[in-house]
């Protein structure tokens, strides 16, 4: 039984937010039936992205809102606010947060003060981005389905252009894609989108997969260091056996005018630049009083609360959590889905062991290995340490996270889809015109269209 009414606040709605409040709501079932308990959930969107699946989404091989989870289904015992936390002041058990209504009342300038009890930081992490010029105007992220399915109109887009011009520049820019970075996120991105590329060229008259370019650019000496060095080395020759051009020890250094200039001295005019090269935590981090680690993340015990402080909790991409089984200390979690998983159900446990006076547990998981899909019935493993690869590892891809991906309804859904496209041929749509959905309108009043420069074939602005 809860000692008195706690008002708990979980700041994200990412994996492990949703996890973390879904677990409470379970643990607090009687306190919050009696009003003894209540959870608050302030996330940017009100859905949770399950983001291994978006490869997957920007290839058409599961539909968008298949891998996003809406939270107040899933949620509904918690109070959901969309909005954005923008400071936290813990010794005032105090945050600062923007909605979707303040935006609309003028007279507020301050935002909203949201008081709590019990903190639970899990804002995830952004891209982590260089001072590369021209990368800001040109370049391409991949960490949200918007992203992911914006990421896939718009390779079918440049098959377009590069169909209907006459003008070989401008064809082979369009024809010319470039990824960042060599961990998950591009490996995979880069392996089904031009598996689905490679499959779309058939319905084209004048694009054949050999006229199109795609570059993967790391700038250390391997990529997907997860899966071991010797399966990092056989991704690198399966890639390259399929025309991919992968560029090890090699750093973006500009792509102003949509010209990709390497360090080693390649030039690629592109209209596709695709940033994959990690990420950082969130930056609402350094808007609190917590303490943060050299890397900007918020130092934890191995019970998940933040190190040093009362009633503030923590787990994923933004909490340092030393890893217990390690044999060398001061060892911490990889920020990786495989931990934040086991900790987002472990930390409702704790929080609601703390609110009835019972002692913490310890968070403990030895890294079982890793899996990853480099497109259509390819891809590479190394778990428990058995290494696989082609058909096996891409099968076991499958499975894995088909048993991660929250909620059966979900489960059973993108089942459907993988079956579904297997007896059915792929789809090769592109829906490019639904990030202007009124443009048509617009003009058919007479207005002027939103300009898209990534649209315009010559690149201009």
């Amino acid at each position: 039984m809860v000692k008195e009414r706690a008002r708990i606040l979980v700041v994200g709605g990412g994996y492990v937010g949703m996890y973390t409040a879904l677990r409470l709501q379970r643990k607090l079932k009687r306190e919050l039936q009696r009003g003894e308990a209540e959870i608050t959930i302030v996330t940017p969107d009100p859905y949770m992205t399950y983001q291994p699946f978006l490869p997957e989404a920007a290839a058409g091989s599961i539909s968008p809102r298949h891998v996003v989870v809406p939270l107040r289904r899933v949620l509904d015992r918690c109070r959901v606010v969309v909005g954005e936390v923008t400071a936290i002041d813990h010794a005032k058990r105090t945050a600062s947060l923007t909605t979707l209504a303040t935006e609309e009342e003028e007279e507020r300038t301050g935002g909203e003060q949201l008081s709590y009890d019990e903190l639970v930081l899990a804002p995830g992490s952004i891209a982590r981005t260089l001072p590369i010029p021209g990368l800001a105007d040109h370049g391409i992220g991949f960490k949200t389905v918007e992203e992911a399915i914006g990421l896939r109109n718009h390779v079918i887009e440049q098959m377009d252009i590069a169909s209907s011009t006459r003008d070989p520049a401008i064809r082979d820019a369009a024809l010319t894609f470039v990824f960042v970075g060599g961990g998950y996120a591009g490996v995979e991105a880069l392996g089904e989108l031009e598996d689905m590329a490679r499959y779309t060229a058939r319905y084209y008259h004048n694009v054949r997969p050999e006229d199109m370019k795609w570059i993967l650019v790391e700038a250390t000496g391997r990529i997907l260091p997860e899966v071991g060095e010797e399966m990092g080395r056989y991704t690198v020759s399966e890639l390259r056996r399929r025309n991919i051009d992968v560029r090890l020890n090699t750093r973006l250094e500009s792509c102003v005018d949509r010209v990709a200039v390497l360090s080693d001295g390649s030039r690629f005019p592109t209209r596709t630049v695709v940033w994959t090269a990690g990420v950082k935590p969130s930056p609402l981090l350094a808007a609190t009083d917590l303490p943060l680690n050299e890397r900007g993340r918020l130092k934890c015990t191995p019970e998940l609360t933040v190190d040093g402080v009362t009633h503030a909790w923590a787990a994923g991409d933004a909490a340092a959590v030393p890893d217990v089984t390690a044999e060398e200390s001061g060892k911490e979690t990889p920020p990786n889905a495989q931990h934040a998983v086991r900790q987002a159900k472990l930390l409702g446990d704790n929080i609601a062991h703390a609110l009835r006076g019972e002692p913490l547990e310890t968070y403990a998981h030895a890294y079982v290995g890793s899996v990853a899909s480099l497109g259509l019935h390819k891809g590479v493993a190394q778990v428990y340490g058995r290494k696989l690869k082609g058909y096996p590892a891409w099968f076991m891809h499958r499975v894995y996270h088909l048993s991660r991906v929250p909620t059966f309804n979900r489960k059973a859904r993108v089942l459907a889809e993988w079956t579904l496209s297997g007896l059915f041929k792929r789809e090769i749509v592109s829906l490019g015109s639904l990030e202007h959905p009124r443009a048509e309108f617009e003009l058919a009043a007479g207005g002027k269209p939103p300009h898209d420069p990534a649209n315009d074939p010559k690149g201009s602005s």
